[in-house]
């Protein structure tokens, strides 16, 4: 990619909760650090400019334009390192970094970016016609266009239902089947044309365009995003050090809760039976919480109405 369109795409990116999310996640300027999602290189960016000449960031990230963005634009600073994967190779990657344990801190900065959205041959907007593909990687997997053609009409209500909290999910399935029995889906305009026409149009439905939740479903089971996190966060926990910072920002309620529910676990800790003399104490609890969960001020969701429905929750390692 050209670097006026790289530019492009940078100033393009408005991050969300970038000083929080970063400001949380630092315990010391010399640690190793993790930007799980590195996107454009926001939260990495800012990182790095609180790092000492003896800190080290590593980045994630499985979309190939973001990969080659910081090959282009981070490559010169020699605390920063890229892998081409997604999160849930944490272990895998770390280890063979040798800092697998020995983290200070690392961010998850969950969903669709800016310019994946923005950008029409991606095929995340339902506002913008283009192929349907949904990948994060292109580089492998299944489109959404070739797994529309196939999926049964069963497993698609469920998948709109379970990733996309859409109460039409049925109908929509069954419209989508049906199209395409008459011709292929292939562009996210005919998507979007067969679900408008599958939803009656009430109030409730006239609020939100009628595409997103089958849009973010798709897109969810496309790229294994909820099964990917749940792996991504344990291999978080074991990847960091005593001491260090999970730093994540959710944008919608099934990733929110996933990580919620991550948290609290590990700070119950150990069950311990009924019956024993100890109370008000946790047993061999790994997590703690730091603040309350922050949400964006109403200056930043005036600025970027992509940030309304942000949360970051912030924990650190107790063992």
């Amino acid at each position: 990619m050209a670097a006026c369109r790289m530019s492009e795409i940078f100033h393009q990116h408005i991050p969300v909760l970038l000083n929080e999310a970063v400001a949380s996640l630092f315990t010391s300027s010399d640690g190793i650090y993790v930007d799980a999602t590195f996107g454009r290189g926001s939260h990495s960016r800012s990182i790095l400019d609180r790092l000492s000449p003896l800190g080290r960031l590593i980045a994630f990230d499985k979309d190939p334009e973001a990969i080659a963005y910081a090959k282009q634009y981070f490559s010169e600073d020699k605390r920063f390192t890229i892998i081409h994967r997604s999160f849930a190779h944490l272990q895998s990657s770390l280890h063979e970094l040798n800092v697998y344990g020995k983290v200070s801190g690392i961010l998850f900065d969950l969903g669709v970016s800016s310019p994946q959205l923005d950008n029409a041959e991606r095929g995340f907007s339902f506002t913008k016609e283009g192929k349907l593909d949904m990948r994060m990687d292109t580089s492998q997997g299944i489109d959404a266009m070739s797994w529309l053609a196939k999926v049964e009409e069963d497993e698609l209500a469920n998948v709109l239902w379970s990733y996309g909290e859409e109460k039409f999910s049925r109908r929509i399935a069954r419209a989508i089947i049906l199209a395409r029995q008459q011709s292929p889906i292939t562009t996210t305009a005919q998507l979007t044309e067969i679900i408008k026409y599958a939803i009656p149009k009430t109030k409730s439905t006239q609020d939100k365009h009628p595409a997103t939740r089958s849009f973010q479903a798709i897109r969810i089971a496309i790229n294994q995003e909820l099964t990917e996190l749940e792996t991504g966060l344990a291999q978080a926990l074991e990847a960091l050090a005593v001491g260090g910072r999970l730093s994540v920002i959710s944008f919608h309620s099934l990733e929110d809760r996933i990580v919620k529910q991550f948290i609290r676990h590990h700070e119950k800790g150990q069950e311990l039976p009924r019956g024993l003399p100890v109370k008000g104490m946790c047993f061999n609890a790994r997590l703690k919480s730091i603040d309350k969960p922050v949400k964006p001020s109403s200056t930043e969701i005036n600025v970027n109405p992509r940030a309304r429905s942000a949360i970051l929750r912030i924990a650190e390692k107790l063992s």
